[in-house]
C-alpha cells in the first residue's frame, strides 16, 4: 500500500473522529435538554391540573417572559426559521441563550394554560447547541449545515420518541418537494443518540391504543390495505389537508392583526392570555389548555382518548382556535402537539361519519394534519409507523400525501424553501421561499 494511499486514509479517519467527537456530545446535550424540558412539561401540566386558578395568571405570566426576550432575546426571537435560515445560508449562527429562553418560555405557557406545543422547543434546544458546537470546533459553512440539521434531528427524534422520524425531518424540513441525504449519517446518529439519552434519563412518551390491524379477507389474511376503507381514507385526508391550511392561515391572519393592534411584541402575550380565558369561561371546560395529551378531567377531550370509543365532534376546531390565538399572541412551544391534537380530533369526529375505525383515522389524522403543516410527508409516515406500529402504514401513508398536497404552498416553517412543485405550475420557480409562494409570488430571493 502506498504511502499517499495510506495519508488518505489517515486523513478520512481523522474527520469522521473530529466528527464523533462533535456529534457525540452535541447529542447527549440536546437528549438531556429534551429530557429536563419533558420532565419539567409534565410537571408544569400536573401543577395546573391540581391548581386551575394558575390560568388567571396566563397574561402575566405571558408578558413576563416577552419582556424577557425583548431584552434579552436579540435573534433568539426568530425561532425555528431563524435555524431554517442559518442552515440554508449559515451567518452569525444560532444564538446559544435560545436553548434555555425556549425552554423557560415552554415551561411557562404550559404552566399557566398556553395552548401551544414542544416541538419549536426540542428543534431551537438542538439547533442553538449545534451552532455552538460548530462554533467551538471551528467549522466551515459546509459543516455548520450538516451539524444544524443533525442538531433539528436530535432535538425532533429526542422530544417524541421517534429517532428514524426525527433523522428524516431534519433533512426534509429544510425544502419543499426536495430530501436531501448530504447530511443523512450524522442526522441518524444524532437522533439515535438523543433518544437514547432521553430514554437514560428516566423519560417515558406517551402510547397510543391503535386496536385496528387490518381487515382479514375471505381467506382470513390481512392484506396490506382494504380498497374500500382507503377511498374513505383519502375522503378524511382531504379534510386534512384543508384544515391543516384553514390552522396556517388562521395563524397568519391573527398575527397581522395583533401585530397592528399592539406594535409591542412583549405585550401581545397579554392579549392571548385574556382571550383565552374568556374561552375558557364560554365553554366551561380546560380540556384546550397546554399539550392535550391528556385531559384534566376523566372522559375530557385529549388525543389519548381520541383513539377510543367515545366521540368529540367539534373539539378539533376548539383546539385550533385556542391554539391560534396563543401562537398569534407569541406564546412559546410550538405547533405540533396541538396539530397532533387538531388531527386526531378531526379523525374522530370524522370516524362515525365514514364508518372507519375510531383509532384508525385518529391515527391517520394525527400524522396527516402535521404532515400538511411541515411539509414533511416522509418524515410523518416513519413516525407513524414508530408511533403506531407498521400494520396501517399504507393507509398512514396515503393519509399524509393527499393531505400534504391538499395543503398547497402553506406552512408553519415560512423559511422552507419550494424546490419541487405540489402541482405543476407553470410559474413555478425553485427555490422560492415558503412565505413569497405562498402569496403567489414566485421567484428566488436577492440576497
Amino acid at each position: 500500500m502506498s504511502i499517499s494511499l495510506l495519508q488518505k486514509y489517515a486523513s478520512i479517519g481523522l474527520g469522521l473522529l473530529r466528527w464523533l467527537l462533535v456529534l457525540v456530545p452535541m447529542s447527549l446535550a440536546v437528549g438531556s435538554g429534551c429530557a429536563l424540558l419533558l420532565w419539567l412539561l409534565e410537571e408544569a401540566t400536573l401543577y395546573r391540573f391540581a391548581y386551575p386558578a394558575l390560568l388567571y395568571a396566563l397574561p402575566f405570566a405571558g408578558v413576563a417572559v416577552g419582556l424577557i426576550y425583548y431584552w434579552w432575546g436579540g435573534r433568539a426571537e426568530g425561532g425555528n426559521n431563524l435555524i431554517l435560515d442559518e442552515i440554508d445560508k449559515p451567518n452569525e449562527g444560532v444564538p446559544l441563550r435560545m436553548a434555555p429562553l425556549i425552554l423557560l418560555g415552554t415551561v411557562v405557557s404550559h404552566l399557566f394554560g398556553a395552548s401551544v406545543g414542544r416541538e419549536g422547543s426540542a428543534v431551537q434546544i438542538g439547533g442553538s447547541l449545534a451552532s455552538t458546537f460548530g462554533r467551538w470546533f471551528h467549522f466551515d459553512e459546509r459543516q455548520t449545515r450538516i451539524l444544524l440539521i443533525a442538531g433539528v434531528a436530535a432535538g425532533f427524534g429526542a422530544i417524541f420518541g421517534t429517532p428514524i422520524a426525527g433523522a428524516v425531518f431534519g433533512l426534509e424540513v429544510l425544502a419543499v418537494g426536495q430530501i436531501s441525504y448530504s447530511a443523512i449519517l450524522p442526522s441518524m446518529l444524532a437522533s439515535v443518540i438523543a433518544d437514547w439519552t432521553c430514554y437514560q434519563w428516566g423519560i417515558h412518551h406517551p402510547t397510543y391504543p391503535m386496536g385496528f390491524h387490518g381487515i382479514a379477507d375471505a381467506k382470513g389474511l390481512v392484506p396490506h390495505a382494504n380498497a374500500w376503507l382507503l377511498l374513505k381514507v383519502c375522503v378524511a385526508a382531504l379534510a386534512f389537508g384543508l384544515v391543516s391550511r384553514l390552522f396556517v392561515e388562521s395563524v397568519q391572519f391573527l398575527s397581522s392583526i395583533v401585530k397592528k393592534i399592539c406594535p409591542q411584541s412583549w405585550l401581545r402575550p397579554l392579549i392571548g392570555g385574556v382571550l383565552t380565558i374568556v374561552l375558557v369561561w364560554i365553554l366551561g371546560t380546560r380540556d384546550y389548555l397546554g399539550l392535550g395529551i391528556i385531559a384534566p378531567e376523566v372522559g375530557g377531550a385529549s388525543i389519548i382518548n381520541f383513539f377510543g370509543t367515545s366521540h368529540y365532534t367539534w373539539s378539533w376546531l376548539l383546539k385550533l382556535v385556542f391554539t391560534v390565538v396563543a401562537l398569534s399572541c407569541s406564546y412559546k412551544g410550538g405547533e405540533v402537539t396541538p396539530l397532533f391534537f387538531i388531527g386526531a380530533g378531526l379523525g374522530n369526529a370524522l370516524a362515525p361519519v365514514l364508518g372507519v375505525p375510531n383509532d384508525l383515522l385518529a391515527g391517520v389524522g394525527f400524522m396527516a394534519v402535521f404532515a400538511a403543516c411541515a411539509n414533511t410527508p416522509m418524515a410523518c409516515i416513519f413516525m407513524a409507523v414508530e408511533l403506531f406500529g407498521s400494520a396501517n402504514i399504507v393507509y398512514y401513508a396515503l393519509g399524509c400525501v393527499v393531505a400534504y398536497l391538499v395543503s398547497g404552498y402553506t406552512g408553519i416553517y415560512l423559511s422552507q424553501r419550494v424546490e419541487a412543485p405540489k402541482i405543476w405550475n407553470k410559474s413555478f420557480v425553485p427555490g422560492t421561499i415558503l412565505r413569497q409562494a405562498r402569496l403567489g409570488q414566485w421567484g428566488k430571493p436577492t440576497l
